[in-house]
């Protein structure tokens, strides 16, 4: 609960602490943000070694935070129908797969990203 006394900068603090505890329960304890997480570390340490230009450093970074970013999204709209309705529902369910197709999505545009940066790196 919000403390009224908090002045802006304390409040930001406060903010900010629970977004990096809400991240470090993501990279913790989901399977799919463990996977994502681990592929951009992969693809970053890859980047240095083929010494990727700043641009596509760019857009590397931009496609890891986004499919980090829809997979977060995914988890939190998948946690929020299970508390909301545990028990198999065929609305629920029609909910949990759009969550999960945005993340596909997100996940193909980066491969598609990636292939464009390192493709021509290995022909």
């Amino acid at each position: 609960m919000k403390n009224p006394n908090d002045s802006f900068l304390i409040g930001r603090l406060k903010s900010l602490k629970f977004a990096v505890r809400g991240a470090w329960l993501l990279i913790t304890t989901e399977h799919s943000i463990m996977v994502q997480f681990s592929l951009g570390i992969l693809i970053t340490i890859l980047g240095f070694f083929m010494n990727i230009s700043a641009n596509e450093w760019m857009f590397q970074s931009l496609a890891i935070g986004m499919v980090l970013v829809a997979e977060s999204l995914n988890t939190g709209i998948e946690k929020l129908c299970d508390f909301v309705h545990p028990d198999f529902h065929k609305k629920i369910g029609f909910i949990k797969d759009i969550s999960a197709g945005a993340a596909t999505f997100a996940a193909i545009i980066a491969v598609v990203i990636g292939m464009i940066i390192y493709l021509p790196k290995f022909i």
